[in-house]
Protein backbone atom coordinates (compact mmCIF):
# COMPACT_ATOMS: atom_id res chain seq x y z
CA UNK A 1 0.00 0.00 0.00
CA UNK A 2 1.35 3.45 -0.89
CA UNK A 3 2.46 5.94 1.74
CA UNK A 4 -0.05 8.47 0.36
CA UNK A 5 -2.93 6.07 1.01
CA UNK A 6 -1.62 5.36 4.52
CA UNK A 7 -1.29 9.08 5.25
CA UNK A 8 -4.86 9.59 4.03
CA UNK A 9 -6.06 6.81 6.33
CA UNK A 10 -4.08 8.28 9.24
CA UNK A 11 -5.68 11.69 8.68
CA UNK A 12 -9.14 10.12 8.55
CA UNK A 13 -8.60 8.27 11.85
CA UNK A 14 -7.12 11.31 13.61
CA UNK A 15 -9.97 13.58 12.45
CA UNK A 16 -12.70 11.17 13.48
CA UNK A 17 -11.19 10.14 16.84
CA UNK A 18 -9.25 13.22 18.09
CA UNK A 19 -9.70 12.38 21.80
CA UNK A 20 -8.22 8.91 21.46
CA UNK A 21 -5.39 9.44 18.98
CA UNK A 22 -2.13 10.89 20.32
CA UNK A 23 -0.31 10.78 16.99
CA UNK A 24 0.20 8.87 13.73
CA UNK A 25 3.26 7.95 11.69
CA UNK A 26 4.07 6.08 8.50
CA UNK A 27 7.37 4.20 8.24
CA UNK A 28 8.51 1.30 6.07
CA UNK A 29 5.13 1.15 4.40
CA UNK A 30 3.24 0.72 7.68
CA UNK A 31 0.84 2.98 9.57
CA UNK A 32 1.20 3.31 13.34
CA UNK A 33 -1.46 5.02 15.43
CA UNK A 34 -0.53 6.04 18.98
CA UNK A 35 -3.56 5.94 21.28
CA UNK A 36 -4.41 6.93 24.82
CA UNK A 37 -4.83 4.02 27.19
CA UNK A 38 -8.35 5.04 28.13
CA UNK A 39 -9.27 5.46 24.46
CA UNK A 40 -8.18 2.01 23.28
CA UNK A 41 -11.60 0.35 23.33
CA UNK A 42 -13.54 3.12 21.53
CA UNK A 43 -10.72 3.59 19.02
CA UNK A 44 -10.57 -0.07 18.09
CA UNK A 45 -14.37 -0.24 17.93
CA UNK A 46 -14.17 2.61 15.43
CA UNK A 47 -11.41 0.91 13.42
CA UNK A 48 -13.50 -2.26 13.23
CA UNK A 49 -16.82 -0.67 12.26
CA UNK A 50 -15.99 2.49 10.27
CA UNK A 51 -16.77 1.95 6.53
CA UNK A 52 -13.41 3.45 5.52
CA UNK A 53 -11.47 1.19 7.89
CA UNK A 54 -13.25 -2.12 8.56
CA UNK A 55 -10.31 -3.65 10.43
CA UNK A 56 -12.27 -6.78 11.22
CA UNK A 57 -9.33 -9.05 12.06
CA UNK A 58 -7.09 -8.81 15.12
CA UNK A 59 -3.79 -10.33 13.96
CA UNK A 60 -1.78 -10.03 17.17
CA UNK A 61 -1.27 -8.20 20.46
CA UNK A 62 2.16 -7.87 22.00
CA UNK A 63 4.12 -5.57 24.28
CA UNK A 64 7.51 -3.86 24.40
CA UNK A 65 9.36 -3.28 27.66
CA UNK A 66 11.11 0.05 28.30
CA UNK A 67 12.34 -0.32 31.92
CA UNK A 68 13.84 3.18 32.15
CA UNK A 69 10.65 4.91 31.00
CA UNK A 70 7.89 5.99 33.46
CA UNK A 71 5.27 4.44 31.15
CA UNK A 72 7.21 1.20 31.04
CA UNK A 73 5.22 -0.76 28.45
CA UNK A 74 4.01 -0.23 24.92
CA UNK A 75 1.00 -2.45 24.29
CA UNK A 76 0.86 -3.04 20.53
CA UNK A 77 -2.12 -4.18 18.44
CA UNK A 78 -1.92 -5.33 14.81
CA UNK A 79 -5.12 -5.16 12.78
CA UNK A 80 -6.04 -6.26 9.27
CA UNK A 81 -8.82 -5.07 6.97
CA UNK A 82 -9.47 -7.73 4.37
CA UNK A 83 -12.10 -5.45 2.86
CA UNK A 84 -9.74 -2.52 2.26
CA UNK A 85 -6.52 -4.57 2.02
CA UNK A 86 -4.95 -2.44 4.75
CA UNK A 87 -3.05 -3.01 7.97
CA UNK A 88 -2.62 -0.76 10.97
CA UNK A 89 -0.61 -0.89 14.17
CA UNK A 90 -2.07 0.70 17.31
CA UNK A 91 0.22 1.45 20.27
CA UNK A 92 -0.60 2.65 23.77
CA UNK A 93 1.78 3.40 26.64
CA UNK A 94 1.10 1.92 30.08
CA UNK A 95 2.81 2.27 33.45
CA UNK A 96 3.70 -0.87 35.38
CA UNK A 97 0.86 -0.24 37.85
CA UNK A 98 -1.77 0.65 35.24
CA UNK A 99 -4.58 -1.57 34.03
CA UNK A 100 -4.97 -1.91 30.27
CA UNK A 101 -8.60 -2.25 29.14
CA UNK A 102 -9.38 -5.68 27.72
CA UNK A 103 -10.49 -5.84 24.08
CA UNK A 104 -12.36 -9.14 24.33
CA UNK A 105 -15.66 -7.30 23.86
CA UNK A 106 -14.42 -5.89 20.53
CA UNK A 107 -12.24 -8.79 19.33
CA UNK A 108 -12.89 -12.12 21.12
CA UNK A 109 -9.51 -13.33 19.78
CA UNK A 110 -7.84 -10.92 22.24
CA UNK A 111 -8.44 -13.45 25.03
CA UNK A 112 -5.31 -15.58 24.66
CA UNK A 113 -3.16 -12.69 23.42
CA UNK A 114 -3.88 -10.74 26.60
CA UNK A 115 -3.15 -13.80 28.73
CA UNK A 116 0.18 -14.19 26.93
CA UNK A 117 1.14 -10.54 27.59
CA UNK A 118 0.15 -10.94 31.25
CA UNK A 119 2.29 -14.08 31.46
CA UNK A 120 5.34 -12.75 29.61
CA UNK A 121 5.32 -9.07 30.69
CA UNK A 122 3.12 -8.85 33.80
CA UNK A 123 0.68 -6.38 32.22
CA UNK A 124 -2.80 -6.57 33.75
CA UNK A 125 -5.95 -6.26 31.63
CA UNK A 126 -9.11 -4.94 33.28
CA UNK A 127 -12.29 -6.75 32.32
CA UNK A 128 -10.55 -9.94 31.21
CA UNK A 129 -12.70 -12.93 32.27
CA UNK A 130 -9.84 -15.39 32.90
CA UNK A 131 -6.50 -13.59 33.30
CA UNK A 132 -3.99 -16.31 34.22
CA UNK A 133 -0.72 -17.63 32.85
CA UNK A 134 -0.88 -19.41 29.51
CA UNK A 135 2.72 -20.36 28.56
CA UNK A 136 4.62 -20.79 31.83
CA UNK A 137 3.99 -23.25 34.64
CA UNK A 138 1.61 -22.65 37.56
CA UNK A 139 4.37 -21.91 40.05
CA UNK A 140 6.46 -19.79 37.72
CA UNK A 141 7.90 -16.60 39.23
CA UNK A 142 8.48 -13.45 37.22
CA UNK A 143 7.75 -12.44 33.63
CA UNK A 144 10.31 -13.76 31.08
CA UNK A 145 10.08 -11.03 28.42
CA UNK A 146 10.79 -8.17 30.81
CA UNK A 147 14.26 -6.86 30.15
CA UNK A 148 15.25 -7.17 33.82
CA UNK A 149 14.37 -10.88 33.93
CA UNK A 150 17.56 -12.97 34.31
CA UNK A 151 18.41 -15.20 31.35
CA UNK A 152 18.76 -18.17 33.72
CA UNK A 153 15.39 -17.63 35.39
CA UNK A 154 14.96 -18.12 39.13
CA UNK A 155 14.19 -21.84 39.37
CA UNK A 156 14.94 -24.95 37.36
CA UNK A 157 12.60 -27.89 36.88
CA UNK A 158 13.68 -31.51 36.82
CA UNK A 159 12.31 -34.99 37.36
CA UNK A 160 13.24 -36.44 40.75
CA UNK A 161 13.46 -40.19 40.30
CA UNK A 162 13.55 -40.86 44.04
CA UNK A 163 10.36 -38.87 44.68
CA UNK A 164 8.81 -39.85 41.32
CA UNK A 165 7.69 -36.30 40.63
CA UNK A 166 8.75 -32.99 39.08
CA UNK A 167 10.60 -30.77 41.53
CA UNK A 168 11.45 -27.06 41.47
CA UNK A 169 14.88 -25.96 42.69
CA UNK A 170 16.75 -22.65 42.75
CA UNK A 171 18.99 -22.21 39.73
CA UNK A 172 22.45 -23.56 40.48
CA UNK A 173 24.90 -22.81 37.67
CA UNK A 174 27.81 -25.20 37.26
CA UNK A 175 30.08 -22.32 36.22
CA UNK A 176 29.70 -18.57 36.18
CA UNK A 177 28.67 -16.95 32.94
CA UNK A 178 31.76 -15.68 31.15
CA UNK A 179 32.00 -11.98 30.44
CA UNK A 180 32.94 -11.45 26.79
CA UNK A 181 34.24 -8.21 25.36
CA UNK A 182 32.66 -9.22 22.02
CA UNK A 183 36.02 -8.76 20.26
CA UNK A 184 36.86 -12.44 20.26
CA UNK A 185 34.91 -15.58 21.20
CA UNK A 186 38.20 -17.01 22.50
CA UNK A 187 38.86 -14.31 25.08
CA UNK A 188 40.89 -15.70 27.96
CA UNK A 189 42.04 -18.80 26.09
CA UNK A 190 45.63 -19.85 27.01
CA UNK A 191 46.39 -21.79 23.83
CA UNK A 192 47.17 -20.87 20.23
CA UNK A 193 44.70 -21.83 17.55
CA UNK A 194 45.72 -22.84 14.01
CA UNK A 195 46.11 -19.72 11.92
CA UNK A 196 46.89 -17.38 14.84
CA UNK A 197 50.52 -17.17 13.69
CA UNK A 198 49.36 -15.55 10.45
CA UNK A 199 47.67 -12.77 12.40
CA UNK A 200 50.85 -12.23 14.43
CA UNK A 201 52.95 -12.05 11.25
CA UNK A 202 50.55 -9.55 9.69
CA UNK A 203 51.03 -7.20 12.64
CA UNK A 204 54.85 -7.06 12.07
Amino acid sequence: MSDDALLELAEHIALRRPNEVVGTSVAFGELTVEATLSGLVPLLEFLRSDPNCRFSTLIDITAVDHPARPARFDVVYHLLSMYQNQRVRVKAKAREDELVPSLIGVYPAANWYEREIFDMFGVFFSGHPDLRRILTDYGFRGHPLRKDFPTTGYVEVRWNDAEKRVVYEPVNLVQEYRQFDFLSPWEGAKYVLPGDEKAAEAKK
